[in-house]
């Protein structure tokens, strides 16, 4: 009677640590549909996928301390993607790109000092401005002989390609003496380097190049033409656009626009 009573109480401890270790397990599992609201607004975001040709600095270039993509543009597309509720993916290509990738719809937008043309909005669609910039020439800080846009028949110019740079300079000497690059780096490169007598570039751009510290450039004449950015979307994308447009207003108007403008340029916005 002693054995069969120590077993039976043997198996009712069992039995009731068992019982306990489910409880347990139910409680754990009661806990884990909490975690799942913040799981399904993370995923509920969607990703919008911006090019940029990141060697156009300020706008958009490495930062050489960090390895990361940084700049005036890069700052303002974060800032236009947390006002939207969209989920930033950046990729950095070529500028003479950027456009068919639109098409193809390998990005959603650009935004990359890129001018509103007429020939451009032909195929894209534009967002309102956002900067409004010019060109500049560009010579070797010892060049006399160069002082405006009209001295430079049958020089040998560096350009950036697909820019609206490079269709002026075409406009003001012969092709063959146009010199072009994926970069706007390279050209001022080949500038310094003495390859070339001048650069057509825009005005901020150019700029910046000098302040750090390439003080054998400088810039001559005055700015050739008004020019307004704009970022870019594959034509007939209107729900993207109008997104992007409100967001973009709703910084201007809240400061954070001009926050981020007078840290790149140093300047309250024009």
């Amino acid at each position: 009677m002693k054995k069969a009573f120590k077993f039976v109480l043997l198996a009712m401890m069992v039995l009731s640590l068992a019982v306990a270790a489910v409880g347990c397990g139910g409680k754990e599992a009661a806990k884990e549909p909490a975690q799942e609201p913040a799981k399904q607004e993370a995923a509920a975001k969607t990703k919008l996928v911006v090019g940029a040709d990141a060697t156009f600095a300020p706008f958009e270039f490495t930062d050489p301390a960090t390895g990361k993509y940084t700049g005036f543009d890069v700052e303002l597309i974060e800032a236009i993607c947390e006002e939207a509720g969209y989920e930033l993916d950046f990729r950095s290509m070529g500028f003479d790109g950027l456009i068919a990738a639109l098409q193809t719809n390998q990005i959603d937008a650009v935004i990359s000092g890129m001018t509103i043309t007429e020939e451009r909005q032909k195929v894209v669609d534009f967002s309102e401005p956002y900067y409004k910039s010019g060109l500049v020439v560009a010579v070797q800080a010892k060049n006399n002989d160069i002082k405006s846009f009209e001295d430079l028949k049958g020089k040998k110019i560096a350009v950036q390609s697909g820019t609206t740079g490079a269709l002026h300079a075409e406009k003001a000497t012969d092709k063959d003496k146009i010199t072009y690059f994926t970069s706007s780096d390279q050209a001022m490169l080949e500038l310094k380097n003495g390859a070339v007598d001048a650069v057509v570039m825009d005005y901020p751009v150019t700029a910046y190049f000098i302040q750090q510290g390439n003080d054998d450039v400088k810039m001559v004449g005055e700015i050739l033409s008004a020019e307004e950015y704009g970022i870019a979307v594959p034509k007939g994308k209107t729900e993207t656009l109008e997104k992007i447009n409100a967001a973009l207003k709703t910084l201007k108007e809240n400061g954070k626009y001009a926050e981020i403008y007078k840290k790149w340029f140093g300047e309250e916005p024009k």
